[in-house]
């Protein structure tokens, strides 16, 4: 985790541009150990959320009057959503922020977590918790990138098991997984 801590804090974070979109939000990436292998930890959203159903996401939202910084919105989003108090992340450093095509501003956290954990989660907004291996990640035969209609860029779709983590989600864990590299 160290080693991890070091290349993010030097790592190139391209400045994102907060004025562009409507809603400023922070999602963290929270990393475990198990075993002696790194994995990470996404959410899968309900079909009742307001924004991005269904999809693999990790936990996080929109920030609130009440947050200091957007680090403090990814901490409280996680203990709300996944119930990870704020006090057993252990923070690691930032990726680059992005806009959405559903015009969020997100600023990407990492943070480390203990293992086991008991979560306590928001039914209402997490279907599913999902843990994935690093290792499993970084197998490029996972990887699929389409060009989408309407999009200038290509979407990285990664097939973990019966999932696809695509989209915003894709482009964090592509940042995320350069950097463990």
């Amino acid at each position: 985790m160290d080693e991890l801590h070091a290349r993010l804090e030097r790592g190139p974070r391209e400045p994102g541009d907060s004025l562009t979109a409507a809603r400023r939000a922070a999602v963290l990436i929270p990393l475990f150990v198990r075993d002696g292998a790194l994995w990470i930890l996404f959410t899968r959203r309900t079909e009742t959320v307001e924004h991005h159903r269904g999809q693999i996401s990790f936990p996080g939202g929109a920030e609130e009057a009440d947050d200091e910084t957007l680090l403090a919105t990814a901490l409280r989003e996680t203990r709300e959503e996944i119930g990870v108090a704020e006090s057993d992340v252990r923070y690691l450093g930032a990726l680059s922020p992005l806009t959405t095509v559903t015009d969020f501003y997100v600023e990407p956290f990492v943070g480390a977590i203990p293992s086991p954990y008991a979560f306590t989660v928001e039914q209402a907004e997490i279907a599913e918790m999902i843990e994935a291996p690093v290792a499993a990640l970084l197998d490029p035969k996972i990887l699929e990138t389409k060009i989408l209609p309407g999009r200038e860029e290509p979407v990285l779709f990664y097939h973990y098991g019966q999932h696809v983590i695509w989209g915003a989600t894709g482009r964090m864990l592509q940042e995320l997984l350069e950097a463990i590299r």
